[in-house]
């Protein structure tokens, strides 16, 4: 057995930050701008020291990142944060279940090979330069992800882009890590998130923000006027992260030669589309259907929207398109067990009160700030938060108390709904801040080190555009900074 240093410091270090939360005395209460005072308990405290550790622990993979979720989920009952029934029902919550929707409808394209038609297609194109093969990848990325949810978004083209990166590396072995491939799944799952900001069909964080924000101020953003904010913002952020993972990751070729020529021989090869491969489209095509109409139709609101991804998959089990062997070797549950944990420790900070108390004592701060600094603020804290719980739950606990807040400055409520809200879609740090940052991992072509490092610039960049935004084209189309 061979005991890596490095590992047993960060090792040592997340256990020694989730002992000291537990053991220091108690922490004054937190005033949100009425007056109330919101105390944090024995558990929430416990509940930041372990949000702590989880952080250092997947960070620096100190042990695989599944295994990090399955500590959180023991951690808790031991440092009587929550009942073991509590922290582990949160591992079958039905945001899990739609990312396994997800992995099951994208390992069912491989398999029938829809996923190298597709990228074969693409490849033909956008032709043989890897910048534009990386510019296209992402565009079609972010174009997906107006009209459906990111994680399903990524789901899909991963598969393509493994093909693309297995033609790439031809030779050298598909898997290996390169400059590209770095460039290729980092930027995918960055881009996911700049699309899907774009439209209110992006991801749950976007209806949930525009509702609290009718409950708080009684205005009510339609799909046009969202867009119309954020559309824009979206694709400034997708061209400028296609330009850092240039720079970041330059490929090392610049160009495939015969790549383009390749790939219409491989296209010709496919022959027309199987059976399968119609039945697999149609089946998907129905499931995310359903998923866009649950904007729209009230009746089928109630339906959770893990249910169409699934029963698509249980179509694919039940006419032997996947079969059991799919499910043990192909399925990585490593990343479900991600998310499985990231809920758990989402939902502890939530029901244990240490999000409020963490969100109400920073805002406080920016109370008397210069509407800028203010803004900056709430949106660098949706950010931190967004990175380690459920983007829908950082609204939730940020919102609510940044529009009071701002409602005291004379700080226009909208412009903290559209900061806030881009923020809650990028979370460029973490593998559990989206479904695209941990799915991509998969991929093997970078490290949670690599991507929390070249994380930090792509937030300084989300900060400085929104900064920039806020004194061009939003105050063109009528978004002032300080009240209406």
């Amino acid at each position: 057995m061979t005991l890596d240093k490095k590992n047993i410091f960060f090792l040592l270090l997340g256990v020694g930050l989730l002992f000291l939360f537990h053991f220091l005395p108690p922490f004054t209460p937190a005033v949100d701008p009425a007056g109330k005072s919101f105390a944090l308990s024995a558990a929430g405290k416990s509940a930041i020291g372990l949000f702590l550790l989880a952080g250092v622990w997947w960070v620096f993979e100190v042990i695989p990142i599944g295994v990090t979720s399955i500590a959180i989920g023991i951690l808790q009952p031991l440092f009587m944060i929550r009942p073991a029934k509590d922290a582990m029902r949160d591992f079958m919550d039905p945001t899990v279940l739609f990312i396994l929707g997800s992995l099951l409808v994208g390992l069912t394209f491989t398999k029938v090979g829809l996923t190298k038609r597709l990228a074969y297609k693409m490849l033909l194109i956008v032709g043989e330069k890897t910048s534009m093969i990386l510019l296209g990848s992402f565009v079609v990325t972010a174009l997906l992800t107006h009209i459906m949810a990111h994680t399903a978004v990524a789901a899909t083209v991963i598969p393509i882009f493994l093909t693309i990166l297995a033609l790439y590396n031809e030779g050298e072995g598909s898997g290996k890590p390169t400059k590209f491939g770095k460039a290729l799944f980092i930027g995918m799952a960055y881009t996911a998130g700049a699309g899907s900001i774009c439209t209110l069909l992006g991801g749950a964080r976007n209806p949930a923000a525009v509702g609290f924000f009718k409950e708080f101020t009684g205005v009510d953003v339609t799909f046009i006027d969202f867009s119309l904010h954020l559309l824009p913002f979206g694709w400034v952020m997708v061209g400028l992260l296609w330009l850092m993972m240039l720079i970041f990751f330059k490929p090392e070729k610049k160009t495939i030669p015969g790549l383009r020529a390749k790939a219409a021989d491989l296209y010709r090869q496919l022959g027309p589309m199987s059976k399968e491969e119609l039945f697999v489209l149609a089946i998907v095509g129905g499931a995310l259907a359903m998923l866009v109409l649950q904007a729209i139709i009230p009746s089928l609101k109630g339906i959770d929207r893990s249910i169409p991804l699934l029963l698509a998959g249980l179509l694919f089990f039940a006419t032997g398109i996947l079969d059991v062997q799919d499910l043990e070797k192909k399925i990585p549950w490593n990343i479900v067990l991600l998310f499985s944990g990231a809920m758990s420790i989402g939902f502890a900070l939530w029901q244990t009160g240490a999000a409020q108390w963490m969100a109400i004592k920073w805002l406080s701060l920016l109370q008397g700030a210069p509407w800028l600094f203010f803004v900056i603020g709430v949106t660098i804290l949706v950010s931190i938060m967004t990175n380690f719980i459920m983007n829908v739950a950082a609204i939730a606990i940020t919102l609510p108390v940044a529009l009071v807040i701002a409602q005291y400055m004379g700080v226009n409520p909208q412009l903290i709904l559209y900061t806030a809200t881009a923020a809650a879609g990028m979370p460029f740090l973490l593998l559990i801040g989206a479904a695209p940052n941990a799915m991509a991992y998969e991929s093997k072509q970078f490290t949670t080190g690599e991507f929390f490092t070249v994380g930090i610039p792509a937030t300084l960049v989300l900060l400085a555009v929104l900064t920039v935004f806020m004194f061009t084209y939003w105050p063109l189309i009528g978004l002032t900074p300080m009240g209406n």
